[in-house]
């Protein structure tokens, strides 16, 4: 008796992949049957041929021995302001109310009833550590752990909104489409661990996704599989992971064995897919998932003492604390480029500066400080590359505004010079590098473009950004293509 209805239009028509297994797929008899058809009727999926490039995540070797091995990047959006938390200006101190240069406001995207006088920083500045190194008074905790900082002051970029200088410190460029830092480097290297995802992004979970979106984790012309992958801090790590219905082990394989080589067949007869390869490669790895996922950001694991020191727990930190503590989780499990988001623009501080950027201090100094302890305490930190920044810095300018209950007490974007830094994996402790002008408006001494800190990363990967290269279309693109770019050394262990 035919499995269809009489009258069922679908009897003349192909079996789909989904039909397919809709039928046979469901229980004992139909999984044996499956595999049984899958070997008898199709036989194995060929494997790539000799010198055939297939993409994958599969480890790979550097190009030379390298110093880091995993990457976490805390992406701090909205433009820290420099000025008040790692580059000390006092000359601002002695100038404070004084209308900047002609040629200073000339630079700056501000409309002129906006520009103010200069404007101090209204936090204390002391020396830490063994190195001596400058920092404000709303970071106490990372005060701690300056002597592991390769403190970059003299950064600066070439767009002052914040939606193009983001695209700019993710890809290069500053515009969308193409591929952000995490994807060229899960190009380059893969990852050990094939059972996470290569590329993790651990977004805010509470607010709404950063500027730009999914945007700030794609993969532009390289191909899908080497996008980030979100991963929820609160609940499940990726939502309808495990099945509705838990099936006998042997059963579960026999029904991945058979998609396997229906993919393989699906896939030889479409070459150069690139969506089709990626998604065939995301449902396999939601397969592996299913047991690492949940164990990796499982907080239950880890000790009272560790939650406490990260700040778990604590209203003012246990977002951010989850998410730092769960990127030690993953690049300890072999997980290659985690990336962290601050809530919103969280560093935007145009007004209420000396509040605002207090409160942001407040959510992530110690989740970080916690961070760089934790990973130098369990081995982790001398190849681990703890990245930390903005798209750009602050102005010295007090911004003007007409709104009394904001009060004038904020500085506008500044991209001609700002700080990030760098920890860890290969980078040299305890030194401030490079110099912004006596009032912290432009970088003058030892310039860092985007570029080269893009180069310097990649380097410390093991990886020549000249070499690391994409045929787009007959045209060799890479991480580095638009601006020239070197690697700074002197930041390097």
């Amino acid at each position: 008796m035919s499995t269809f209805q009489q009258g069922d239009k679908s009897t003349n028509a192909p079996m789909s992949r989904r039909g397919f297994f809709d039928r046979i797929g469901s229980g004992t008899y139909g999984a044996a049957l499956a595999y049984l058809l899958g070997k008898d009727l199709y036989g194995s999926a060929s494997p790539p041929k000799p010198g055939e490039h297939s993409f994958d995540v599969k480890a790979r070797a550097p190009h030379f021995q390298p110093r880091a091995k995993a990457v976490i990047h805390l992406v701090m959006q909205g433009g820290p302001s420099h000025i008040d938390l790692f580059d000390p200006k006092p000359k601002l101190k002695k100038l404070q109310g004084q209308q900047p240069s002609r040629e200073t406001i000339a630079k700056t995207d501000l409309d002129t009833d906006r520009i103010g006088g200069l404007l101090p920083t209204p936090f204390r500045f002391a020396r830490h550590g063994q190195s001596g190194l400058w920092l404000s008074e709303v970071m106490p905790h990372l005060a701690r752990q300056v002597d592991h900082l390769a403190v970059i002051r003299s950064m600066f970029t070439t767009h002052p909104n914040h939606e193009p200088a983001l695209y700019k410190m993710q890809s290069g460029r500053l515009q969308s489409g193409f591929p952000c830092l995490g994807s060229w480097v899960v190009y380059g290297l893969g990852t050990e661990n094939q059972s996470l995802p290569a590329y993790v992004v651990l977004a805010d979970p509470i607010e709404r996704l950063p500027t730009n979106g999914v945007q700030n984790w794609q993969a532009g012309f390289l191909p899908p599989l080497y996008q980030g992958s979100r991963l929820r801090s609160i609940g499940s790590p990726v939502l309808n992971l495990r099945p509705e219905v838990e099936q006998p082990p042997e059963i579960v394989r026999m029904e991945r064995d058979l998609l396997a080589r229906l993919d393989g067949l699906h896939r030889q007869q479409r070459p150069g897919e690139l969506w089709l390869d990626a998604r065939i490669a995301s449902y396999e790895l939601a397969a592996r998932m299913q047991l690492q996922a949940h164990e990796a950001m499982d907080l239950t694991r880890e000790t009272k003492a560790t939650l406490e020191m990260y700040g778990v727990g604590e209203p003012k930190t246990d977002n951010y604390a989850r998410r730092c503590l769960m990127a030690r989780r993953l690049v300890e499990r072999g997980v290659r480029f985690v990336q962290l988001y601050t809530p919103g623009q969280l560093w935007d501080t145009h007004h209420k500066l000396a509040t605002d950027l207090r409160a942001a201090c407040e959510q992530t100094d110690k989740p970080v400080a916690a961070l760089l302890q934790d990973l130098r305490e369990r081995g982790l930190l001398n190849d681990t590359l703890v990245l930390w920044g903005g798209e750009f810095g602050r102005l010295p300018i007090n911004e003007l505004t007409t709104d009394k209950e904001i009060g004038n007490d904020g500085r506008g974007h500044g991209p001609h010079g700002f700080t990030t830094w760098m920890a860890g994996g290969g980078v040299k402790g305890g030194i401030a590098y490079g110099a912004t002008d006596e009032i912290g408006f432009a970088a003058v001494e030892d310039r860092v473009s985007v570029a080269d800190w893009h180069a310097t990363i990649l380097h410390l990967l093991g990886l020549d950004h000249q070499q690391l290269l994409f045929d787009r279309n007959g045209f060799k693109e890479r991480l580095t293509s638009t601006f020239p770019a070197r690697v700074v050394k002197e930041v390097l262990a």
